[in-house]
């Protein structure tokens, strides 16, 4: 995927422990196209490291883009580079962007965000808005103080489809989440991102209440930690070249072939972003990723080698 350098032109305290970064072309000349609920990857430190940043911004723009980044206390390095380190001024490489969140033509869409996982909804709540979609949008945090972009939000031509919630307001203004949800139809589609808590407290509402997976749409930003205490070593066959490799129980699959010269592109490295889903011709492997829905995983086809492992003495990949 084609890098490209951008200049930090702002950078911004949206709320407690939030910040916004306005990234425009070092050149001057438009940005890549991008659709709501895309990401791009951020390099946030001199050794390389890069981390994922859903866009926020008004999709139809080309001369920016905009991300918003929370001080996490669990950070592996990125969120506190970002809040710390990066200013304006400073030129950033980044990636294209990509979008495995994207929206699906529908007469009503329920948008909900969790914390800083309003940064993709916000960016889908823009442009349902410009192309006059139905939907509602429903933003929660922990207190007033760490919401993000509410006076933006207020501002906008949508205010009106959107209502706010706080886990230590009133209980008339929480979330009723079942009454949002309350009645599944086929031509409503739900999208949802935030901590892992809150998306899995919404996925379990929704197939209690008879969605269909097809219709509730999730974006993890991070993975759960994995007990791999029970974790062996397995065999991974390249099929192209008949190649075998093993996999010690310590090292993950991607850094195993890539030692051994068979590059697989990785981004996160927790099996949330998808950039290195690969095809299984062979084996059953151990989903450990938050990017494919039941339904992918049980069929057995595709894994995200970065994190998943493996149930049988041997896979096959379709490389």
């Amino acid at each position: 995927m084609r890098q490209l350098s951008v200049k930090v032109v702002n950078k911004v305290v949206e709320a407690k422990d939030i910040v916004s970064l306005e990234l425009a072309s070092v050149d001057g000349q438009p940005l890549p196209a991008f659709s709501a609920g895309s990401h791009i990857d951020v390099q946030v430190q001199p050794d390389g490291s890069t981390r994922q940043y859903s866009l926020l911004n008004d999709p139809s723009e080309q001369n920016r883009y905009m991300i918003g980044v929370l001080r996490d206390p669990a950070s592996r390095g990125g969120s506190i580079a970002v809040h710390d380190s990066i200013n304006v001024g400073d030129v950033l490489n980044i990636s294209e962007p990509r979008n495995h969140f994207g929206l699906v033509p529908a007469k009503h869409t329920v948008l909900l965000a969790g914390g800083i996982g309003v940064t993709p909804i916000l960016c889908m709540a823009r442009r349902l808005s410009k192309v006059g979609g139905g939907f509602e949008m429903h933003y929660c945090t922990r207190s007033p103080e760490r919401m993000a972009f509410r006076t933006q939000i207020e501002k906008s031509a949508f205010a009106d489809k959107v209502s706010f919630h706080f886990d230590d307001g009133a209980d008339d203004q929480k979330l009723k989440l079942e009454s949002v949800i309350a009645r599944p139809s086929a031509d409503t589609h739900i999208y949802v991102c935030g901590p892992t808590g809150f998306i899995d407290y919404v996925l379990g509402a929704a197939k209690k209440l008879g969605w269909l997976d097809s219709q509730v749409h999730r974006e993890y930003f991070g993975a759960v930690e994995q007990d791999t205490t029970g974790d062996v070593t397995f065999e991974v066959k390249i099929a192209s070249t008949g190649q075998v490799f093993a996999i010690p129980a310590d090292m993950p699959i991607t850094k195993v072939l890539e030692e051994n010269g068979v590059f697989i592109p990785v981004s996160c490295e927790e099996g949330v972003c998808g950039t290195c889903l690969t095809r299984l011709l062979e084996g059953i492997p151990d989903h450990r990723d938050l990017y494919l829905t039941d339904a992918e995983h049980a069929a057995n086809d595709q894994f995200t080698p970065c994190c998943s492992r493996s149930k049988s003495p041997m896979l096959v990949l379709d490389i």
